[in-house]
């Protein structure tokens, strides 16, 4: 009890701060509109009732809801459209119009309610999570990516010199790595090692009860866990395909050229002159719906574990099965969308 209320002192001594400032009499003014709201804060917060704050109008007011909700207490609020629109200098018009309860605010004011009305959007999650999911993930898959077009081009070469078809072997490599090879090893690869990752972490936060307690913070657990993978997983898979394509094919060419004695400036050409747009283009599509499965799937079966440690090891199984199963599913459906005639 005692440490409610030194919060209770603290947050009025913050909010009558500005109480008569002749210099700001602005301040003076919206502290009427504080006091009551940190008084409603501090009663809610003593009793563990839900507050409801109608036409909500200063910063002020605005920054001690997010700071109570930060500490877990139990309100919500609303604001009028004319205070997310005007400011406090329409009233010099002496148009009755205008003559609102609570008053027309300063523009400060107006900007803080609109912010506070903007979700959260956790850049910061979203960006550890792109590092993760694509800066991390390149050393495997540009190995995979680099030992596949090597070994794509010996056997095609290999194949090929039955039917005297050698010179075809560039746009093989090339049309196989965009279109089904470099979407598909990539997907199954960040699969492994990502998809793996999330459902531990997801369903360690979730045995451990961590995920109770962001709800408790009045936090999300969708928006904080679940959307910065999702939205990383949609944009982080495409670059990284791209980057595996361009090393892939780099593998082709260099046995192509050192190990099959081909020209170094017609395999250039004969592959830069077969590739079509829509064979990159079908493959980062591909990309990006892998990168939202693989995302979906480790967060799914991570936040629906259970069992403590056992159940968290099940949990890392599935989700990369499933991935799996869901990329070579769905690259069905993608490639026939593209290409069948």
């Amino acid at each position: 009890m005692d440490s409610v209320a030194e919060r209770v002192i603290q947050m009025g001594v913050q909010v009558t701060e500005g109480l008569g400032a002749g210099s700001q009499p602005e301040i003076g003014r919206a502290a009427a509109e504080e006091v009551m709201v940190a008084r409603d804060l501090c009663l809610a917060e003593l009793t563990g009732a839900h507050v409801h704050i109608a036409h909500i109008s200063t910063a002020g007011a605005v920054r001690l809801v997010r700071e109570a909700k930060a500490r877990g207490i139990r309100v919500t609020a609303e604001v009028t459209p004319h205070h997310l629109y005007f400011t406090d200098e329409v009233v010099g018009s002496y148009d009755p119009v205008f003559k609102v309860n609570p008053p027309l605010r300063t523009a400060a004011d107006v900007d803080a309610v609109r912010q506070g009305l903007q979700p959260p959007y956790y850049r910061r999650q979203i960006l550890r999570q792109m590092l993760e999911i694509g800066y991390y993930s390149l050393p495997v898959v540009g190995l995979t990516a680099i030992f596949t077009g090597m070994v794509l081009a010996l056997q095609s070469y290999t194949g090929f010199a039955r039917f005297s078809a050698e010179s075809a072997i560039p746009n093989v490599v090339v049309v196989s790595l965009t279109r089904e090879l470099g979407p598909v090893l990539a997907g199954l690869m960040v699969a492994g090692r990502v998809g793996a990752a999330m459902a531990a972490e997801i369903g360690t936060m979730r045995v451990t009860e961590q995920i109770d307690a962001l709800t408790t913070l009045s936090t999300n657990p969708f928006k904080y866990l679940v959307a910065p993978r999702l939205l990383a997983g949609i944009v982080s898979l495409p670059i990284l395909v791209l980057l595996a394509d361009i090393i892939g094919v780099l593998g082709g060419f260099i046995v192509g050229v050192y190990k099959l004695d081909f020209n170094d400036a017609a395999y250039l050409r004969n592959t830069m002159d077969f590739l079509q747009f829509q064979d990159v283009f079908s493959g980062l599509v591909k990309a990006s719906v892998f990168g939202f499965l693989i995302t979906l799937m480790g967060c799914y079966h991570g936040y629906t574990s259970k069992g403590g440690a056992q159940g968290v090891g099940a949990a890392t199984t599935n989700a990369v099965v499933s991935a799996s199963i869901l990329i070579l599913t769905f690259n069905y459906f993608i490639t026939e969308a593209f290409f069948a005639r």
